[in-house]
Parts: structure tokens; C-alpha cells; sequence
């Protein structure tokens, strides 16, 4: 039987390879199981698949999806730019640093990484080009920026591993708000040495007046309250997560009518947008449950257990062994499908070496946003290139630095866990 596994694996990741739909290429693996003697009954696709799908924290995502889109058509965007433009326009590489700090606070708005990096190569790129940043350049910012989104509430991924592996949603939103700004920090320093030593020019040399303080933290206040409103309601117990998502939806809809910018257009049009994502991420989920009742029935995760216990007898050399694995699978593994895949491999092993569940849920989310920008699936890269016009070999050139800065987080998230969940002790 495990001759069928190895021939389901590599049929899977050879139609990855060909850039064969992620639910497809999981699809076509699982048949192979399936067909290849001795063989099982194709109705265990059917159910699987659909189980995989009945999950009640699943729930939750199309509610933030559906929210961040409404917050998309309303507007927001450029009330929280012109916050971003005055809190980082004197630091070195102006629209730079704002386009890293607008991805962190529309990261609690959005909840995805691709639908921010679209966003913002659309919106801020030509104009960073207008101030003098290089394309490349202003690419590679925008696409590095947007891996916050994920780490920042209400993160999909977030939603999609504590389902997966059993951990607190609450928990990892809160912990999300300390990884995601020690992300964005990180980033902006780097940003601004870059920026310095190349000569890029801020976007303003005059503090910003009286009337700007006031008025640009009043156009997004609200807006920003959202994560605020989100968590605050999950730890006082007055809505579950997924409950959550339904609030976001309804105080995404409140502020587009306060604002009038959101016409009965606008709403159909983010529903359509809201089936397309939620049909797509249903599918992967529903595949990826099937391919990973395979590896549960041939006992994959056990001997996986076994191997990294009786042959690691470290947490810290653990840690580094799972952080190139990781960094590995992203390069050729969608997010989403490693995750459903993995989480459940993963997280029990890391719990026999004492790590923190939280801990290690943002160490594998971390390495697999990496992933998406790292060739050949680098999602975030080809999206970002394919709408600015930028090449990929000048791309990642360009990145070098940016990875360097991404080793750096993920470092400290590996081996100083304060960083990571530090922050629960305020709220837990």
C-alpha cells in the first residue's frame, strides 16, 4: 500500500508542477490510490470530501472573506493610506513604508494575502514609480508586505489551522497582532536602510500639520476598530470566532452606508467576488481532506512521529528540521493544501517536544507565507509581476535583502517565544 501512496504523491506533485488547479492536482493523486491495487471504494472520495467541508470554524471564512471585500468596494483603503502616509511619509522610501504599513492595518480588513498584494500593486505602485522608486523595487516591497495579512486577525490561515490542528482561534488572532506588527518592523527597518544607502527619497520633509492629525486618523478610526471589535468580542465571550465573521460582515456593511459608497451594485458584485474565493478555498479544503484520510489510513502521521522523536532529541534542532521542511513544501505546495495537509502531522509531534501549540501554529503559517513568494508556486510574486509588468528574474534579485529580513522574524519566532506568545499573558 505505501507503493500507492508514493505513486499518489508524485502524480499530485507532478500536476503542482504543470500549474494543475491545487484541488485538481489533489484530486488526481487521490484517484491513484484509489485505482492502483488492491484498490478501495471511489464512494470514500465523496464522503471525505465532503466531511472535510463540514466543519463548523470553516464556517467563519467565508464571513471575513465576504468582509473584506465590502471594505475593499467602500473606500476604506484610501482613508487608511492617508493615516499610513502621515504616520511613515518622513521615513526614508515615503511611499515604501507606507505601502508596508497600509498591508499591516488592512491586513485585519482584508484576511488575504493575494487580495491585498492585488490591491496594492494596483493602487500604490505607479505611484511609488511617479516618486522615483524603481519597478522592481516597488514590486518586491508590495509582494513582502503583503505576507503580514495572513499573521494579522482575522487571518484565514489562522482560522484554517486552529481548525486543523485543534488550537484556540481566539488565542492565535491575539498572538497575531504581536507577530504581524514584529513583521512589519522588522521590514520597515530594513525598508528604510535600503532606502537610505540608494538614495530613494521620503514622501514629505514637513511634519504633518495640526489639521492633518486630526483629520487622518478620523477618516480611519473606525475602519481600524474593526480587529479591535473582533478580538475584544472573542475574549469576553460575547461571539465565538466564527460568530465573529458574521459581526465583521454587518460592521463592514454599516460603514460603507455611513460613508455612502457602497451601493446595492457594490453588494452583489462582493457576493459574486465572495462565492468565487470561498468555492475556490472549498474545493482545496474538500481535495486536501481526501488526500489526507490516505495518509491517516497508511499511518503516514505515526511513522512521521516516530521517526522525528526517536531520531531528534531536541526541541531546538526539531524546530530548525521542520523550518527547512516548511520552506521547502512552500516552494511547491499552495498554503492552504499544505496546511490541511500538514497541520495535522505536524502539531502533535511539536506537542511531545513541549512547544507551544501557538508557538508553532505562527512557525508553520510564517514559513508557508514565505512560500508564497519563493518560485515555482510563488503565488504572491506572480501576481504582483503580472500586474505592475515587472520580470521575475529582476524580482528576485531585488528580494535578496527582503528574504534576509524574513530569516530574521522567523528566527526570533523560532527561538524567542515571546515574541509569538508573549502577548497572551496580557490577555490570558
Amino acid at each position: 500500500m505505501l507503493d500507492s501512496v508514493a505513486a499518489a504523491s508524485a502524480v499530485m506533485l507532478g500536476a503542482l508542477f504543470l500549474k494543475v488547479p491545487v484541488f485538481a492536482a489533489l484530486i488526481l493523486g487521490s484517484l491513484c490510490y484509489f485505482v492502483l491495487p488492491p484498490g478501495a471504494s471511489t464512494q470514500i472520495i465523496a464522503q471525505r470530501f465532503t466531511s472535510g467541508i463540514e466543519s463548523i470554524p470553516l464556517l467563519a471564512m467565508p464571513f471575513y472573506i465576504f468582509a473584506g471585500v465590502i471594505m475593499n468596494y467602500c473606500g476604506i483603503t484610501s482613508r487608511i493610506m492617508n493615516l499610513c502616509g502621515m504616520l511613515s511619509g518622513r521615513m526614508p522610501g515615503g511611499l515604501a513604508q507606507v505601502n508596508i504599513l497600509l498591508s499591516t492595518l488592512m491586513g485585519g480588513l482584508s484576511g488575504s494575502n493575494l487580495a491585498d498584494a492585488a490591491m496594492e500593486a494596483k493602487m500604490l505602485v505607479p505611484e511609488m514609480e511617479k516618486n522615483g522608486l524603481p519597478k522592481d523595487f516597488s514590486t518586491v516591497v508590495t509582494a513582502f508586505s503583503s505576507i503580514i495579512t495572513p499573521l494579522i486577525p482575522p487571518g484565514i490561515q489562522m482560522i484554517l489551522y486552529g481548525t486543523l490542528a485543534g488550537v484556540s482561534i481566539g488565542k492565535l488572532f491575539i498572538s497575531g497582532l504581536s507577530v504581524g506588527m514584529l513583521t512589519c518592523v522588522v521590514l520597515m527597518i530594513g525598508t528604510a536602510f535600503i532606502a537610505g544607502k540608494r538614495g530613494y527619497r521620503s514622501l514629505r520633509t514637513t511634519p504633518a500639520t495640526r489639521r492633518e492629525f486630526r483629520s487622518a486618523p478620523k477618516g480611519a478610526f473606525l475602519p481600524l476598530c474593526l480587529p479591535v471589535v473582533i478580538i475584544g468580542g472573542i475574549r469576553v465571550g460575547v461571539f465565538t470566532p466564527t460568530e465573529a465573521g458574521a459581526v465583521a460582515v454587518i460592521y463592514g456593511i454599516g460603514l460603507g452606508l455611513l460613508y455612502r459608497s457602497f451601493g446595492f451594485g457594490d453588494f452583489l458584485s462582493s457576493l459574486k467576488e465572495t462565492a468565487v474565493t470561498t468555492g475556490i478555498i472549498g474545493l482545496i479544503v474538500g481535495a486536501a481532506s481526501v488526500f489526507a484520510w490516505i495518509l491517516t489510513k497508511e499511518r503516514i502521521p505515526q511513522a512521521l512521529s516516530e521517526a522525528m522523536v526517536s531520531g531528534i532529541d531536541n526541541k531546538y534542532i526539531f524546530l530548525i528540521v521542520v523550518n527547512l521542511f516548511l520552506l521547502a513544501v512552500g516552494m511547491f505546495i499552495e498554503g492552504t493544501a499544505a496546511t490541511i495537509i500538514l497541520a495535522p502531522l505536524l502539531a502533535p509531534v511539536a506537542r511531545t517536544f513541549g512547544i507551544d501549540d501557538v508557538q508553532f501554529a505562527f512557525i508553520f503559517i510564517f514559513n508557508l507565507s514565505i512560500g508564497c513568494i519563493t518560485p515555482p508556486m510563488g503565488t504572491l510574486m506572480f501576481v504582483t509581476c503580472g500586474i505592475t509588468g515587472c520580470r521575475p528574474r529582476d524580482f528576485l534579485r531585488e528580494s535578496v535583502p527582503y528574504f534576509l529580513m524574513l530569516a530574521v522574524v522567523l528566527i526570533l519566532l523560532t527561538f524567542v517565544p515571546v515574541f509569538s506568545i508573549g502577548i497572551l499573558d496580557v490577555f490570558y
